[in-house]
Parts: structure tokens; sequence; C-alpha cells
């Protein structure tokens, strides 16, 4: 499918002002190649920058286990052990091949290795140990530019390190919530240099051109923050000016985006313990500093969970509330997905007369809670952990215990990755009812694609199982790209982090553009509400 059959030859090096590869069937090892670089750098900004990681090794931290799902299915599903836990059980499957969606050839799995380790090893020198963590800082450095680290150089002196970071929480935070796919038709002109930039680079630009001109500030006196009162003020007219989106250039979700972070507003001025009294999310600094279970020695050492908790808790009211609950309480990123077990019905389904006066059925009641059929991912709030422990790490040396908790981000372009490569193929009726999908989506928005592809709502059982599966085959990546480049890496492992960001996100992107050369876009396309992903 896709690379294999439809390309014979590698198309043209994109324009786009980062690093990509050409692609070409390759009679080796491997039937996906990618060529040598003529560039190499040590990381994607061209060399060490003020977020650059610093290996450290941590005294071990007793973390808090999550809630017990028989007694607490809502904190248990909330918690950031479950999405593996939960996801494990799709992967078990997967493994199997009985997945309800996709059907699974691992025999093309030793593919995805070579392909990933190959790109690894076109961008990044031996033994790999400056490969940044997966985050947000890399998406401003768009075309070889610190743009963070020219910021941070314009500040005044008094302002701290500790300030410092409060404005870079701001600033991450809220690009971060504005990047869930910006579509095909979008791209963003920066008021810097000219220079024209898409997809998550693109928010990112222009997430950091807003900021900088105060427009998520409320405090006229510094216009470099995001707090309760700059966020109210916003609208979707706002929102779309400042993203450039427009009729010929349209970003999807203007009107999703804007709510969000409307939402944003009020969880930053009811959860003051977290934020603040002026409602900044920058002042979680000073609650994650100060926290109990905060070890201080000669580097602060911050649990990953209270980090987690921050997080889960304090932006839980900015979720829309059609998402999945449970007694009322909603899970955020959390959905119901028909590959989990699922609880049975305890009365029989037969047309016996016991069924039609309501008597029990003979058969024994299922062991089955109905959380048991939900499947967890928090995919931003995940996002948001590895791109905020950039700033804290870099600007305050704090470090984080119990970082391998976090999976890796069930998007498309790490699941786009398992399906270009055949690992992932969806199954024939799907990919027709995708296709209608796709067809009534042009249909209602008057607007022809060019190329083709399945269509699914964020909410499809499709999408669901997707993404649950995405998140065990990471985990199986990067135990095989360990061992593939084990004689390169000097003893060392490299972290799913720095696999998300050197390899498969990367990856993704780059077979996308192989595949869908005129759109680049994934294999299945998501009717996003700019929420989601």
């Amino acid at each position: 499918m896709g690379l294999f059959s439809r390309r014979d030859k590698p198309p043209k090096v994109s324009a786009a002002p980062i690093n990509h590869s050409d692609l070409s069937i390759d009679s080796g090892v491997s039937s996906l190649k990618s060529p040598p670089a003529t560039i190499r750098s040590s990381t994607t900004t061209g060399g060490p920058g003020p977020f650059s990681p610093v290996p450290v090794s941590l005294t071990k931290m007793d973390l808090p286990r999550p809630p017990d799902p028989q007694l607490d299915p809502v904190g248990y599903l909330r918690s950031l052990g479950a999405v593996r836990e939960r996801s494990k059980i799709i992967l078990d499957k997967a493994l199997r091949n009985e997945l309800n969606h996709f059907d699974v050839d691992l025999t093309k799995f030793p593919d995805v290795v070579s392909f990933v380790s190959g790109i690894i090893k076109r961008d990044y020198d031996a033994p790999f140990n400056t490969i940044p963590p997966h985050g947000r800082y890399q998406h401003f450095c768009v075309g070889g530019r610190d743009r963070i680290a020219h910021l941070l150089s314009t500040f005044p002196e008094e302002v701290d390190n500790t300030e410092k970071c409060r404005r870079m929480i701001d600033l991450f935070l809220v690009s971060v919530l504005l990047d869930a796919g910006a579509g095909t038709q979008w791209s963003y002109k920066s008021a810097e240099n000219g220079r024209l930039y898409r997809r998550s680079e693109g928010i990112a630009v222009a997430s950091l051109e807003m900021f900088k001109s105060g427009l998520f500030s409320g405090d006229s006196s510094n216009k470099f923050q995001v707090d309760k009162n700059g966020l109210r003020n916003l609208t979707s007219e706002k929102v779309a000016a400042g993203l450039q989106s427009r009729p010929g250039n349209e970003m999807t979700g203007i009107e999703g985006r804007t709510q969000l972070l409307v939402r944003l507003a009020d969880a930053l001025n009811d959860k003051k313990e977290y934020f603040g009294q002026e409602g900044r999310p920058g002042h979680m600094v000073d609650y994650l500093l100060s926290h109990p279970s905060t070890q201080a020695s000669s580097m602060p050492i911050v649990a990953i969970t209270t980090l987690w908790h921050v997080l889960m808790d304090g932006l839980s009211p900015i979720w829309p509330p059609s998402r999945t609950a449970i007694n009322g309480v909603p899970l955020g990123d959390a959905w119901p997905c028909s590959t989990m077990p699922q609880p049975a019905s305890r009365h029989s389904s037969s047309g016996s007369a016991s069924s039609q006066t309501g008597a029990l059925s003979p058969f024994p009641p299922s062991t089955t809670a109905p959380w048991e059929s939900i499947l967890p991912f928090h995919k931003l709030s995940q996002w948001l952990c590895y791109s905020l422990m950039q700033p804290l790490q870099s600007l305050l040396r704090v470090h984080f215990a119990g970082a391998e908790l976090l999976t890796g981000l069930p998007e498309y372009r790490n699941g786009g990755l398992f399906i270009d490569t055949g690992v992932l193929t969806l199954k024939p009726a799907d990919a027709e009812r995708g296709l209608q999908n796709y067809a009534a989506h042009y249909d209602r928005t008057g607007v022809r694609g060019v190329e083709v592809a399945p269509m699914f709502e964020p909410s499809d059982d499709v999408i669901v199982e997707w993404r649950g599966v995405t998140v065990g085959l990471l985990d199986k990546l990067l135990v095989e790209v360990n061992q593939y480049l084990a004689p390169e890496l000097a003893g060392n492992e490299l972290t799913l982090a720095q696999l998300l960001e050197a390899g498969s996100w990367k990856g993704g992107r780059e077979i996308a553009e192989v595949s869908r050369p005129n759109t680049k876009e994934p294999p299945i396309l998501i009717d996003s509400d700019g929420t989601v992903f």
C-alpha cells in the first residue's frame, strides 16, 4: 500500500524550512530508506540551545499509584498510568491481529524500525544523546532560528529566571492548546521575516507573535503573559486574525480553539491554588516548587504525577462538555472503544418468555465494569507535560521523576507512520465508510480535496482504536529501535521522548509527503473540532 505501490521514485525535496527527507524503495534490509542528509546537526536548531537536554541521575522517588478503578473509575481513567495500561489491551489484540477496524501485518514492523532508525542516524550523530525530548520548543525554532532564546534575551535584567519561566509556561501552554491540526489550506506569514510556515510550526510561530503582541494578556504593564482577563477578551474574530485565518487561507476549528481558550480563563480563575490570583498558567511554577512532594537539594525534583495533577485537575473545565463522562464527571480525552472489554447484558437476548417478562438471564452477570470499555489518551495533557517540562528544566533546573510514565502521543503523524508503512491497514468496510464521510464533508463545506482519504470524527470507533494501537506500537518501536541502534548508543538508550522527536513523528510526516505529495496529509483524515488533534 501507499509508498510501496504508488510511488517508484522519491519526490522533490520539500521547500519547507524543516529538514524533510526524500524516501525511496530500497531492495536491501528494509523497503524503506532515507538518504543521507547533506547537513548534520546535533539539535533541530543547529546547535545546543537554552532548552537542550541536561542528562542527570535522579535519586529514586516513590510515586503515588493510580486510584483503584473498582473504587474510583473516574480517578483511574484520568490518571497518567491508565493510558499505557488500557492501550496495552489494544496492543495485545493487535499482536494477535484481532483488531476490529485494522488488519495488522507485523512482518512490516522491521521496516518501520529500519526506517525510523535511518532518520535518526541521518539527522543526529551517535551516540544520539543530543536529541532533545519531544516538546513545543522545537516548533518555535523552525528554520533554524531560536526564537525562544531571542525572546528571553529581550527581557529586562530585573526579570529573573522564575518570572522568565512563568512567561514561557504561559506561552507554551496557550500555544499547545491552539495546536490541534491546521488543515491543508492554512499557512502563516511571519511578521518577523515574511516567510510562510504551515502546520504545527506555523501555529507555533503564530502563537508566539500573538503572545508578543499582548493578545493573551489583560495586564497593560506586562504584555508578555497569559492571564484570565486577557483570555476572556478573546473572540473568534481576534483568534482568526491572529492566526491569519481567512477565506482562501482557512484554519479548521477556529471556533473550537477560541472556546477552549475562553474556558481556560474560567479554569485559571477557579483554580487559584495552581494559577494564583492573577490567573496565569505560569504560576504553576510556584505551586510545583512549593509542593510537599518536591525534593529540594542541589536541584529541585518534581514528581511527574504532581505536574499531571495540575494539568488534569486545573484544566479539567476547559474540555467540551460533550466528551465522555462517568457519573457526570467529564474524563477529557477518553472514549468508548468496542475493542476494549465490554460489559454484557444481564438479560437474555433471545426471544424466550423469560426475556420478554424481564426475568434475569440464567447466564451469570458479566464481571466487566462499564469503565473498562473506555480508552483514555489525554493527548493534549501529555503534549503539555512534554512541553512544559522544557522551560522548567532549562530555566530553573527542575528535574522530573517518573517522566517515563508519559506515553507516545496518539496523533495522526505517529499513527500515520504505521499505516503508511503497511503495519496497519484499514478494513474494507471501514475504508468505504470513511470515503463516504470524506465525500459528505466536502459536499458540506464546498471544498474539494485534491487527494482522497477516509475521514472520521474524533469519537469514531475507528479513530479511537487507531489511537490506542498507536500508543502500544510506539512502546514496541522504542524497544526495537534501541536494539537496532545498540552498537552506536555506547551503552545508552533512547528515551521515548527522544524517539518521538527524532524518529516517529518526523517519520510519519515524511512518509506522508511521499504517499500524498499534494496535501501531505495523514492516511486517515480527522473531521476535527480544533480540540483533539
